[in-house]
This record gives structure tokens, C-alpha cells and sequence, in this order.
């Protein structure tokens, strides 16, 4: 590991050597290439740096108690450092082995979610539409910018499917434990009696994908376009701005229909077509690579049922790793920090353990 870090060194001081030359710098691209470099290895580097500081430190007072002839009181405080010393460098050595886990390339981008209501009818479109307000005040609270790219909504505010786009730096790292089932328990709005029913949301992340990610061949694309329909609007069924996209090859079909301009709905479906397109080819290549296994925390399975949130209770569980929290109005509020967490700490373990 420590013949890795000086490598790693090495190469942060190469990098900022290249960003002092001129020509690097008149250089755009190359040069917002090595500062993207520089940003990912500092962590490791400085954690690294105060490592060797500690070693020092560590050698140095075990040298000083192994000479002996020590004063007590000045003993007392060389054992100390040396004892303080140790459980630091034992501390900084496991920090170092989670920054030295390979990254996830997409962890940096912008994401979309697309988010389907499941069983429940009505109650599942509902509850689609809580999920969707949760993700967006979660985002506001990070300081990115949420844009919905497609909708269906149902009459009584929900969403029978919803897609949208969460534009941030680290957007995808905290929402791609976020893929799977999620299944609310309590008497829904629209039943009368106080029967407590259960209902299901899918939910779908993918890392936005670029141009440069993924090549589409036009040749390859049917483009319809179609009246907009919906609740209701002075704009509905007027003219034909809605755009259907189906990718000839891998059957991919993308609707959108929210906004009056044909040429923009047909830039979101296109976004959101290639990001699919990406993530299915990610997918076959981590299960070539991994031979299908997945971590049990991550990127989960689109079918598993990963999360429950129950109103009466006023709790919300995660199955994937055995969290109960009762902050359910919290959470729904925005407030997914200690779940996430918790999450990232879980797959960070598998992930150590699998080394």
C-alpha cells in the first residue's frame, strides 16, 4: 500500500510541476484535465503526508524510550506521544486504505431519477409525487438544482411516472443508493375508512450521460411526435410537441412531453435515452467484470424492495443494510443525510472486505 501512496505522491507533484508551465495553462482543456486530477488525489495525498508525520513522531519517541535513562516525568510524556502517536497512524493507515478504494467514474455527475408508480393505483401515483418532493428538497439543501425532464401526473398530484435531472457536482455519489422499490404503508388519501394499505414506487438512477459517453447512430433512432396530453391546459392537445423516441437497437422507448417546444422535449428525451443507454452498458460490464455479483449496498436492483416508509409508525427501515430511523417527516422533508450515510459506510466496509 505504502510503495502505492509514493507513487500516488509522486505523481501529485508531477502534476503540479505541469500546472506552473505556461503552455498548460494556455491549454483549457489539459489544463481543466490535470486540476480534475489534482482535486481527486489531494485527499489521499495529504492524508498520506500526515501519516509520514506521525511515523516520524512514532520512531522518534521509540528510539528516545528504547535508549532509556530518562527522567520520569519526561518519560511519562515520550510515552505518551508515542502511545498517541501509534493510535493516529493506526487511525490515518485505515482512512487511507477507504481513499485508496477504486472510485465510482460516475460518482461526479449529474443524475437523473425516474421515479414510476408501482401497486397501488392512485395511492402509488401519490406517493410517487412525496418522492419526488423529498429528492427535490434534498437537492435544494445541497445546493443543486433539481428540472423535471418528463412527467405523467395524475389528477390528484401524483405522478404515474416522473423523470428528472438533479444538476450538481457529487449528485450521482449520494443518489445512486436511491434504485429499487420503495414501499409506503398507510391509509391513503383516498380511501375513507382508516385501513392501512400498502403501495409501491420504483425509482431508477442513472449518471447523466455525455455525447462523448455514448454513440448514437440517428440511423438507429424512430422519432414520433404527438399531441401532449395530461390534467389539463390552455397548451394540451393543441399541437403535436410531444416527442416518442425509440432506439431501433436496444428497443429503448423515451417520451416527453412537458415542455411547448417540440425541439426541447426532444432534447430532454435524448438526454434521458442516452443515459439508459449508458447505464444498461455499464450494467453488462459489471457483470462481466464481477460475474453478476453486486454488493449488497449500491446501485441496487431495480426490483428489490430496498426501502419501507411507514406512517403509523412514523419510521422509515432501509433492508439493504437493517437501518430503522422514526424521523419519517424529516426524511420526507429532505432530510436523507443519515440514511445515505449510512449507506456509503456500509458499501465502503463490503468494499474493504472484499480487497
Amino acid at each position: 500500500m505504502f510503495e502505492k501512496l509514493s507513487a500516488v505522491e509522486k505523481k501529485f507533484e508531477e502534476i503540479n510541476e505541469k500546472l506552473c508551465d505556461p503552455q498548460v495553462v494556455s491549454d483549457i482543456e489539459q489544463y481543466t484535465s490535470l486540476m480534475k486530477e489534482i482535486k481527486n488525489l489531494t485527499p489521499v495525498v495529504e492524508k498520506f503526508r500526515e501519516y509520514k508525520k506521525l511515523k516520524e513522531s512514532y520512531d522518534e519517541a521509540k528510539m528516545l524510550l528504547d535508549e532509556g535513562g530518562l527522567e520520569k516525568d519526561f518519560r511519562e510524556m515520550v510515552q505518551q506521544e508515542y502511545e498517541e502517536a501509534g493510535e493516529n497512524m493506526e487511525k490515518a493507515e485505515q482512512e487511507l486504505k477507504v481513499l485508496l478504494l477504486p472510485k465510482d467514474p460516475n460518482d461526479d455527475r449529474n443524475v437523473i431519477v425516474e421515479i414510476r408508480g408501482g401497486a397501488g393505483g392512485e395511492e402509488a401515483a401519490l406517493f410517487a409525487g412525496t418522492l419526488f418532493r423529498m429528492y427535490s428538497m434534498y437537492a435544494e439543501t445541497k445546493g443543486w438544482k433539481p428540472e423535471i425532464l418528463s412527467s405523467n401526473p395524475t389528477e390528484l398530484g401524483g405522478f404515474k411516472e416522473v423523470s428528472f435531472m438533479i444538476e450538481g457536482e457529487g449528485a450521482y455519489s449520494r443518489f445512486k443508493f436511491e434504485s429499487g422499490v420503495h414501499r409506503v404503508q398507510r391509509v391513503p388519501e383516498t380511501e375513507s375508512q382508516g385501513r392501512i394499505h400498502t403501495s409501491t414506487v420504483t425509482v431508477a438512477v442513472l449518471p447523466e450521460a455525455q455525447e462523448v459517453d455514448v454513440e448514437i447512430n440517428p440511423a438507429d433512432l424512430q422519432i414520433d411526435t404527438y399531441r401532449s396530453g395530461g390534467a389539463g391546459g390552455q397548451h394540451v392537445n393543441k399541437t403535436e410537441s410531444a416527442i416518442r423516441i425509440t432506439h431501433i437497437p436496444t428497443g429503448t422507448v423515451v417520451e416527453c412531453q412537458d415542455e411547448r417546444s417540440q425541439y426541447k422535449n426532444k432534447d430532454r428525451a435524448m438526454k434521458i435515452l442516452r443515459s439508459r443507454i449508458l447505464e444498461a452498458e455499464q450494467e453488462k460490464q459489471n457483470a462481466e467484470i464481477a460475474g453478476a455479483r453486486r454488493l449488497q449496498v449500491g446501485t441496487g436492483d431495480r426490483s428489490e424492495r430496498i426501502r419501507t416508509y411507514n406512517y403509523p409508525q412514523g419510521r422509515v427501515s432501509d433492508h439493504r443494510i437493517g437501518l430503522t430511523l422514526y424521523r419519517l417527516e424529516a426524511i420526507l422533508n429532505g432530510d436523507l443525510d443519515e440514511l445515505i450515510d449510512a449507506l456509503i459506510t456500509a458499501e465502503t466496509a463490503e468494499k474493504l472486505k472484499a480487497q
